[in-house]
């Protein structure tokens, strides 16, 4: 296997086109996105996207186990505790800056991206994962996908745009997925707009064959989503797919948390005792996880209710980089992933006992409008 972060290829067409393929290659780390993966894909996603012979993009993982299990935290809890060549200088440095800064840039220009952006999420998709397969606009998932934000076991938030589009699912859900950690199925992805195919992984190949095959007429944008739809179309099997967890339990989890505040939804959340096994664990999860991050999910979901995507973007970049300086972040990753402890010692005791002066430390921005790093994020995606 080659050392390479990410593998590019182009499938021709019938038609004499071609489709872009690239895949993160990091299997050991469960294709752990790293800034170098986020550098080329960027800049290979740029490429393709002005080379009109390029029909489509597929975005994919290698190996068996996970499409992407999240952002590089290890990484970042290195540039923060550590000096040395390649290391930043403690908490002030840089790292965190210039990794999210990529990440979200990467995430917003997939969001937008101009050309039908196929990614196959099978496996494990957490975190940054999550933020590569969100925007694509045909996000494929298997039997295997396994989706979740769980970023309240490390001390972050759910972010890469995730205070955008976990506040557009029934009321109540996305918050619910924030503050538990919640893993979704193939169904449950579907039922809640975070996918929207589900193929089986044995047809992958057959897949792309068939995409190979297929007509794009013109090449303009719309005979390319229509060349790209009408295979997928031939494709899909949902009947397939494994039952639901969420939909279920849609009412019962709309009871739990509604509008009552991040304390009060924590404190329902923690006595239910409903015995169903998914939920029991999303319990427990919630139990030992970080209190501040419960706080930010509530908030961010409310700040983002009413915004464009780039705006959730733009105050993420910021949280992120603050989380990681003076947050929990850099306890919850020794805890879960260094010295895999298991045994964080959060800041604070409870959700209830976030003083609003910690939150609003952490909320303070770090940058003016006029020299945001990601400033340049324009149009808005409601």
């Amino acid at each position: 296997m080659t050392d390479l972060a990410v593998l590019f290829d182009e499938l021709p067409t019938r038609d004499g086109g071609r489709i872009g393929v690239a895949t993160l290659n990091a299997p050991k780390s469960l294709n752990a996105l790293s800034l170098e993966m986020i550098r080329q894909l960027e800049a290979k996603l740029e490429a393709w996207a002005v080379d009109r012979s390029v029909v489509a993009v597929w975005l994919e993982g290698s190996g068996d186990k996970a499409f992407c299990a999240g952002g590089d935290v290890v990484a970042l809890y290195r540039s923060l505790t550590e000096e040395g060549e390649n290391r930043g200088a403690g908490r002030d440095g840089i790292f965190a800056e210039t990794y999210f800064t990529a990440e979200y840039r990467l995430d917003y220009h997939i969001h937008t991206y101009p050309k039908p952006l196929m990614v196959w999420g099978d496996g494990i998709v957490m975190g940054g994962g999550l933020g590569l397969m969100s925007g694509g606009g045909q996000r494929l998932v298997t039997e295997t996908t396994r989706i979740a934000m769980p970023e309240i076991t490390i001390g972050l938030y759910p972010d890469i745009g995730a205070s955008w589009f976990l506040g557009r699912m029934p009321s109540g859900v996305g918050a619910y997925l924030g503050l538990t950690g919640a893993q979704l199925n193939a169904r449950d992805a579907i039922d809640l707009g975070m996918a929207d195919r589900f193929i089986p992984r044995d047809r992958r190949e057959a897949l792309l064959g068939a995409l190979q095959e297929a007509d794009y007429g013109d090449r303009a944008p719309r005979a390319l989503r229509a060349g790209v739809q009408s295979v997928i179309d031939d494709h899909e099997d949902r009947q397939a797919a494994p039952a639901a967890q969420v939909w279920p339990h849609l009412d019962h989890i709309q009871s739990l948390v509604g509008w009552v505040g991040a304390a009060n939804a924590v404190k329902r959340i923690l006595r239910d005792t409903t015995e169903d096994a998914w939920l029991a664990v999303n319990r427990s999860r919630l139990e030992a996880g970080c209190p501040m991050s419960a706080q930010l999910v509530w908030l961010m979901l409310e700040r983002h209710a009413h915004t464009g995507l780039a705006d959730a973007f733009r105050e993420e970049l910021s949280l992120s980089v603050q989380c990681c300086r003076k947050g929990d972040f850099v306890e919850g990753v020794r805890a879960l992933l260094v010295d895999k402890d298991k045994s964080p010692r959060w800041s604070h005791a409870s959700t209830a006992a976030v003083p609003e002066a910690d939150i609003q430390t952490l909320m303070t921005t770090l940058w003016s409008s006029e020299s945001h790093p990601l400033r340049d994020l324009g149009r808005r995606i409601d």
